[in-house]
């Protein structure tokens, strides 16, 4: 969520997780001792913490989904034209869905 929807407090990461909020703070901090999150005070609260990836988490997060392209292409390389364009069709669906829901 940090790396390819931006800083976030801790409130708001845990409306997305749908987590409680101390649950969230739980997660952070193993997040940001392992170095994969920085945590900034808001300027204006000094109660409020802006959660953003780091360079490190960021790195991590563009490999996994590298890696993860990579075994769905294998997996869809043995697809036909007509099965390819149906998981096409699913996708605009989801899409489509998911942008109906943050709309």
């Amino acid at each position: 969520m940090l790396v390819f929807g931006g800083a976030k407090t801790l409130s708001q990461l845990a409306a997305i997780e749908q987590v409680q909020p101390p649950t969230m703070t739980r997660m952070v901090d193993a997040l940001e001792k392992g170095g994969w999150v920085t945590r900034e005070q808001d300027p204006a609260d000094r109660r409020r913490f802006h959660i953003a990836a780091s360079a490190a988490g960021v790195r991590l997060m563009h490999k996994g989904r590298e890696r993860r392209v990579a075994a769905l292409a294998q997996l869809l390389a043995g697809t036909d034209r007509v099965q390819r364009a149906t998981l096409a069709e699913a996708l605009e669906i989801l899409e489509r869905a998911q942008r109906e829901r943050h709309s």
